[in-house]
């Protein structure tokens, strides 16, 4: 990017963030995420660090946040309540240690405190004389709006404060007497719990009202409200975070056992690290467990411990030098499209997909996301050039969730989906929502198809990977599935990236999956609306694959969970003259244990949904063992879902599972059911 083209971002940017901040800080109706404005933050100051002649003083990145609402007074702050700068990598923290050093080489290699960076509204608690005197936002960092009587609401702070537990002995003295005469300020984050913003929510539901977009949303628009009373319902929390005034203390951990003995919450999982090591372990050991808490938090902050190394570092801009907040992989983040193409699937089905600028989303580099169909293209209005806010379904698959279309170049042109298939050239009819080729020789399904039948959930067919199969099938190896077991090491040993020892290897792989269960082996046929649980239930209901042949349309529906749909697509699939044959062969060398007749288990009539990593097994074990206990697995969360086994890092399904009030277990629970 050319300083001229940098110039424009920069502007562009300023002006959307400037926007988003105002709706969301000021009014209290965001339209964007704070994953999604940090990450549009995050570019403009890359952009400003690229080229630093180009800051000027009205930038976001120079400022805190936006001006103090009218409804309320407004409250000069007796020292500046700053922001922190955003560091998302474990380089970037080097590169902060590295910046501080320079300024003061104690920094280098000092010691830092590490705490939760809540995800609330920061505020500033005035005590004259031991008694609350007022409370105030943090507004634009110089001036806030007194919030006095609805922080009055909140239990967990204190009207008057008093000495609970040990201080410092040097700060003892000086506390005490500021206490019973003389100004202590206490600064902290509002928040409010998981449990009871899921509650808030179910009432607003049922109220027929709109519901908030999230905890830190509730908890602003709470403290701004102009009747006590209603924020006292909304059942608000309070943690501390620092003392603004100096009473004695050296190091800022010591701040924290300073307000807990006066009486308030702080981060329960706090800590003091020695090195950037120990920093980025506990903040991945946070993010590892984020979904757990009982409340949001989006990062970890760390600041230099000893106050008068930190007081030394200075300030830069609107932030203190001794201090950051490394953020969490975020959910979500803003990225630029680059082009639009469509892709085809193994049932026909055609997915436009867009390619984006890379960003990291969740600790993984995105550079694609899917666009479903015509009609979510037509919702989003999506164009490229268009800068746009990407996220995780389900944490899994990512997709786009809107257009910056405030950052929308010139001339960008709408996408129109093809009508051809964009491989074979044939006609593409319509399916619902989908355009589908039919076309069952098109050499693109044909390929998805090979993709499917090794994959891990069908034969499973170790070391057998997309780029093997394309390497297989330009070769001229392989023309379908069965093929792959006629496959000699001499076969492979010639392609790039193998040798006699990795093509014996693959050739025991392959011979492995000889013996096959029924259920792998009917998922590996790829039949248009059979997933990995509509083959289980076939294999248990039928219990041999030429029961499942002879089957007629209605004796499919009878298959409890199979509908008509399915049942006539299965019907068809085995009554092409082409999938015989393919049969035939390829069960010359594959035999297939069938599944032994089930009894009722404990797991009968229960649905399992899997969120999150397992330790004692994987994924698709952890299927099969609830399968043989007689209960079934889904990837969606419903009213019909019985329990949910939340791993590490588990997605949105744990969330969901929270608001419908499904029971969560966690791995040891699991087992301990099982």
């Amino acid at each position: 990017m050319t300083k001229d083209e940098a110039e424009k971002r920069i502007a562009k940017l300023r002006e959307v963030i400037d926007h988003h901040r105002y709706l969301y800080h000021v009014l209290d109706k965001p339209e964007m995420s704070d994953a999604a404005l940090d990450s549009l933050k995050h570019e403009l100051k890359a952009l400003e660090d690229r080229y630093p002649d180009l800051i000027t003083p009205d930038s976001p990145t120079q400022r805190v946040g936006g001006g103090a609402l009218k409804e309320f007074k407004k409250i000069e702050h007796r020292t500046p309540m700053l922001s922190l700068e955003d560091v998302f990598s474990p380089e970037e923290v080097e590169e902060w240690r590295e910046r501080i050093g320079k300024v003061r080489s104690a920094a280098a290699d000092a010691e830092l405190f590490a705490e939760f960076k809540f995800d609330g509204l920061a505020m500033s608690l005035v005590y004259e004389d031991g008694v609350l005197e007022r409370a105030s936002t943090r507004g634009d960092g110089t001036i806030g709006e007194d919030v006095t009587q609805n922080i009055k609401t909140i239990e967990a702070v204190p009207l008057r404060l008093d000495i609970h537990g040990h201080v410092p002995a040097a700060a003892r003295k000086t506390l005490e007497k500021r206490i019973k005469k003389g100004t202590l300020e206490v600064r902290g984050e509002v928040i409010i719990t998981k449990k009871e913003f899921n509650a808030q929510n179910r009432a607003q539901k049922k109220s027929g009202k709109q519901i908030y977009a999230n905890p830190r949303n509730l908890a602003a628009g709470s403290i701004r409200q102009l009747d006590p009373a209603v924020t006292r319902s909304r059942r608000l929390d309070f943690h501390a975070y620092a003392l603004a005034d100096d009473v004695g203390q050296k190091r800022h951990s010591e701040e924290h056992d300073i307000v807990k003995a006066l009486g308030f919450k702080t981060d329960p999982r706090e800590k003091i690290v020695k090195s950037t090591g120990e920093l980025i372990h506990f903040r991945d050991s946070i993010a590892a467990e984020r979904e757990k808490l009982e409340f949001e938090v989006d990062g970890i902050v760390a600041t230099v411990n000893d106050n008068a190394v930190f007081r030394g570092l200075g300030i830069i801009g609107k932030a203190p030098r001794g201090a950051i907040a490394f953020k969490f992989a975020p959910r979500e983040a803003t990225t630029v499209v680059e082009g639009i193409a469509v892709q085809v699937g193994r049932t026909g089905a055609i997915t436009p997909v867009a390619k984006l600028r890379p960003v990291e989303i969740g600790g993984v580099s995105i550079s694609r996301a899917t666009l479903h169909n015509e009609d979510e293209i037509r919702r989003l209005d999506v164009r490229v050039g268009d800068t746009v806010i990407v996220g995780r379904a389900g944490d899994v698959i990512p997709d786009i969730k809107s257009v910056v279309r405030e950052l929308r170049p010139r001339g960008a042109k709408e996408f129109r989906m093809p009508r051809h298939c964009p491989v074979c050239k044939a006609a593409l009819v319509p399916d619902g929502k989908i355009l589908r080729c039919k076309n069952a020789k098109c050499p693109a399904r044909h390929r998805e198809t090979l993709y499917h039948f090794v994959s891990k959930a069908a034969f499973d067919i170790d070391g057998l990977g997309p780029k093997i199969i394309d390497a297989l099938l330009d070769n001229g190896l392989i023309q379908d599935a069965a093929d792959i077991f006629d496959l000699k090491e001499g076969d492979i040993a010639p392609l790039e990236r193998f040798g006699e020892k990795s093509a014996r290897n693959l050739v025991e792989a392959i011979h492995e999956r000889r013996l096959i269960g029924l259920a792998k082996f009917l998922l590996g046929l790829g039949i248009l609306h059979v997933g990995e649980e509509t083959a289980g239930d076939l294999a248990d209901h039928f219990g041999s694959l030429e029961a499942v042949k002879r089957a007629s349309v209605e004796t499919l529906e009878a298959v409890p969970n199979i509908g008509g749909i399915v049942a006539k697509s299965i019907h068809e699939w085995f009554g092409v003259a082409r999938n015989q044959e393919f049969l035939r062969k390829l069960l010359r060398h594959v035999t297939i244990t069938n599944p032994a007749r089930k009894k009722k288990g404990k797991f009968t009539g229960k649905t399992f949904v899997l969120t999150g990593g397992l330790e004692t097994m994987s994924r698709e074990e952890a299927k099969a063992r609830i399968r043989e206990a007689g209960g079934r697995t889904s990837e969606s969360v419903s009213n019909t879902t019985a329990y949910v086994v939340a791993g590490s890092e588990p997605g949105s399904k744990y969330e969901k599972a929270k608001k419908l009030g499904i029971p969560v277990v966690d791995e040891k629970q699991f087992l301990k059911l099982l």
